[in-house]
């Protein structure tokens, strides 16, 4: 059998007497221990190094450029990368495979045709007996190599084993890199119990990631309560087969579902000083406009933020006549500036959707059912369009929602359990890292449900092109994290410090990939891998396609009917 026989002046390997000693000579004269030969049914020629330094989860090798260069015209992929960045090797431990990934190689300065390369392993799997197959695999190590083991090239063979996924219920997104056949699948499970994060650069091919995930989600739990906030309005067109769309023309948001911090947001205008004065009004005039309601009767425990209808004409009047008993010493203002800002609100036809006079009626219930999905009558996802929602109060609209989620979980407890899947498109811009100013209402809720939400059966997915504006800590509670190509390198060292240690190898190609590629580490996952992405059909598609400028422009004719059209959906906001 042959063996490895290293000289690092010479830098080759060749061929040892199967009999002889083998080991390592190194440049200072000394000898490594002994290597322990290669097993009889183990293929030789995929020998292409050995480990010279072990520690934690990192490691170096040391790999022979000629054996790569043998390697690298293999009809299998997977030995054909042998010993690049980002491939996969093995080493064997008793009889167990330890496999690792390749993290950064440079030349070896003591011997010509040397490689070191640093490698992240990933996990360990068992060796059939008669097949030298690795069967069992599992992440983390639990005996180490010790310098001088032997390094080999994985084949697809054997990373079809450590792909292969297991029997809990998972879902099949795409191909593992460098492969041609072996799926990459999420654990739905493991993914949704501990939040996911989805990232990538505008034009990284991201929206549609994001409909693939939850189309084929979709397709295992038909019976499920996802809930999408789109603030672009792109993902209608992806799920107007699957899901119930709603946008400002039927969303149908009742204002009193607001609780006292959103009502602030939504009706308090002033800043500094004032802003506190102005809120103490508002929350004592609200409690009085709730207790009118006859629901209220008989409820011993009614607070500014119990979601009981009211009246916003009741507000107004409670309004005016807190402000008529007032001494000469204490100013109207307050009640002046909320008054009119609800009269304000109230009048204009942009805030019909939430603050129309017919949603005074106690449709709580019919309201979450609808949004829920509960029953589903097999539309599993609700697509929340917020693009018309005007953008004062598109962030009150996203907290009262996200709010809704989770304290739905909440006082749901103790019955049949329906978990729900809250999805937020553009999330940087409802969990900004700056903690002051307007927006905080749905900040705060969307950092508890990362925080929290598993408890209680509330999943966060967070889809987003600047990690790096999201707010500190929220991107840490995302137990899976699949990041497609980031530009920008405050972003790509972002993701570095949420990324679990065994994947950072990865995260070096994040500026490398390609479109419809991705990293995905973390919970949903056996180990890290890199995945080129299933093509989504037409339909299922969102509308989110660059337009190509050079094939638009040849195009004319008919532009005074375009602007016609154009003005009047402008001047009538989209009615």
């Amino acid at each position: 059998m042959a063996g490895l026989n290293m000289d690092m002046h010479g830098g080759s390997f060749g061929a040892g007497d199967a009999t002889a000693a083998q080991h390592v000579r190194l440049a200072g004269g000394g000898t490594a221990a002994p290597i322990a030969p290669v097993q009889a049914h183990h293929r030789d020629d995929l020998l292409i190094g050995e480990v010279i330094d072990i520690a934690g989860s990192a490691s170096r090798i040391l790999l022979d450029a000629s054996a790569l260069q043998g390697l690298s015209t293999s009809n299998d992929p997977s030995v054909a990368m042998a010993g690049q960045v980002g491939a996969q090797v093995k080493v064997r431990v008793g009889n167990v495979w330890l496999l690792a990934s390749v993290r950064d190689q440079q030349l070896y300065e003591r011997g010509e045709g040397l490689i070191v390369a640093a490698i992240d392993f990933l996990g360990e799997g068992e060796e059939e007996k008669l097949t030298g197959r690795i069967h069992n695999f599992r992440r983390g190590v639990t005996r180490y190599p010790i310098p001088g083991s032997q390094v080999y090239a994985a084949t697809s063979a054997d990373l079809k084993q450590i792909y292969a996924a297991d029997e809990r219920a998972h879902v099949e997104i795409g191909t593992v890199y460098p492969t041609r056949d072996i799926r990459g699948s999420l654990y739905v499970d493991a993914m949704l119990g501990k939040h996911f994060a989805l990232l990538g650069s505008t034009g990284t091919g991201k929206s549609t990631s994001a409909a693939l995930i939850l189309h084929k989600i979709c397709e295992l739990a038909p019976q499920g309560h996802i809930v999408m906030i789109d603030p672009h309005g792109e993902y209608s067109a992806a799920f107007k087969g699957t899901g119930a769309l709603f946008d400002v023309d039927n969303l149908a948001m009742p204002y009193w579902l607001m609780n006292f911090e959103e009502h602030c947001e939504v009706f308090v205008t002033s800043e500094g000083r004032d802003r506190q004065g102005d809120c103490d009004v508002l929350a004592k005039c609200l409690l009085q406009a709730r207790l009118k309601n006859r629901l209220a009767e008989g409820m011993t425990k009614i607070t500014v933020d119990s979601p009981i209808p009211y009246l916003l004409s009741d507000l107004l009047n409670i309004l005016q006549n807190e402000m008529g008993k007032l001494d000469k010493a204490t100013s109207s203002a307050p009640f002046m500036r909320i008054k009119g800002k609800i009269e304000e609100m109230r009048a204009d036809p942009r805030y019909n959707f939430m603050f129309s006079g017919m949603l005074v009626a106690d449709t709580m219930a019919n309201f979450l059912g609808k949004i829920f999905r509960l029953p589903s009558d097999g539309r599993p996802i609700s697509i929340i369009d917020v693009s018309g929602v005007p953008s004062d109060i598109t962030g009150v609209v996203v907290a009262v929602l996200s709010r809704l989620t989770f304290d739905y979980a909440i006082w749901s407890r103790g019955e049949p359990q329906r978990p729900i899947l809250l999805v937020c498109e553009e999330a940087h811009r409802y969990i900004p890292s700056k903690d002051s100013g307007q927006g905080q209402a749905v900040r705060k809720i969307l950092e508890r449900i990362a925080k929290e939400g598993r408890k209680y059966g509330v999943s966060l997915g967070l889809i987003t092109q600047r990690p790096s504006d999201l707010a500190e800590g929220v991107l840490s509670q995302c137990g899976t994290i699949i990041s497609m190509r980031l530009n920008n390198e405050r972003d790509q060292h972002f993701v570095k410090a949420a990324m679990p240690e065994g994947a950072r190898g990865f995260i070096d190609s994040i500026p490398a990939l390609r479109n419809r590629e991705c990293i995905i580490c973390g919970e949903g996952v056996s180990i890290p891998i890199r995945v080129h992405l299933d093509t989504l059909e037409e339909d299922k598609r969102p509308a989110s396609s660059d337009p190509l400028f050079s094939q638009l422009w040849r195009e004319t004719g008919g532009e005074p009917e375009i602007l016609e059209r154009v003005v009047k959906r402008w001047r009538s906001q989209g009615r």
